[in-house]
């Protein structure tokens, strides 16, 4: 799965994230900067000396990862915290077949955390910036959710359309009339579904939205929007339509 990176600003310093696998990652290495710009990695390895810090992650691992090696884990907790003992997230990795973090190299290198250990991890460099960091890392994952929300809107309101302007392709619009009129009879039907879920027509709520980009039923509600295709579906039973049409998803943004 590709990486996504995205960045979020807290307490005016950039932080990466990363989707990785179909999981969340915070970038501690961007985090550890907080307590040394020079030297980011010597601040994590002395971090993953702790042996408060073994056991969060071994612990961690255990609850998330089945395929963590416990043994190894044992090991380490057992040495943690001694002065011979030192730790990297490549050596925890390659032990322990961990995936609560990992380092990368290359145009977005850097250690990786998910967001669990990383909010761990930045409050042992400041209990202010982990607030901080878990205020902006929500704010983010929010957003996401709006923009996913948006789309699966959009994309049922163009599958509703369609179904809807094929029936009337098939059943209502003679064969011999011309695009323009046709095009006329695709919007007045369309404007029967509108009024009914949404008081108005396209146009009116057109008139009334001049600064909104798409159609009245980009903006529908989850809910409006499966309405929209009940009553669409009833009209494709009693037309007898089985099928869309190229035409009927190029008239579409006109209503």
């Amino acid at each position: 799965m590709a990486k996504r990176i995205t960045n979020i600003e807290v307490k005016d310093t950039t932080i990466r994230t990363m989707q990785h696998e179909g999981m969340d990652y915070v970038c501690i290495t961007d985090i550890a900067r907080q307590k040394n710009a020079q030297d980011p990695n010597g601040v994590i390895a002395n971090w993953m000396r702790n042996r408060n810090t073994i056991e969060f992650l071994g612990i961690w691992e255990q609850l998330f990862n089945p395929y963590f090696n416990p043994l190894e884990f044992e090991g380490f907790r057992k040495e943690a915290g001694l002065n011979a003992f030192t730790m990297s997230p490549t050596k925890w990795v390659e032990a322990t077949n961990a995936k609560g973090v990992f380092s990368t190299a290359g145009r977005y290198g850097g250690t990786y955390a998910c967001p669990d250990i990383a909010f761990e991890f930045a409050a042992w460099i400041s209990v202010e910036f982990k607030l901080y960091l878990i205020k902006e890392f929500q704010r983010l994952k929010e957003e996401e959710q709006r923009l996913v929300g948006w789309s699966v809107k959009r994309e049922l309101s163009k599958l509703n359309y369609r179904i809807h302007t094929d029936a009337i392709k098939q059943n209502i619009v003679p064969e011999e009339i011309d695009a323009y009129h046709r095009s006329l009879i695709y919007v007045e039907e369309a404007d029967v579904l509108n009024v009914a879920m949404f008081g108005i027509t396209a146009k009116e709520w057109r008139d009334a939205n001049p600064d909104k980009k798409g159609n009245i039923r980009d903006y529908a509600t989850i809910n409006e929007s499966m309405v929209l295709k009940f009553l669409d579906n009833l009209k494709v039973e009693k037309t007898g339509n089985k099928s869309a049409t190229s035409e009927a998803a190029q008239i579409e943004d006109k209503v």
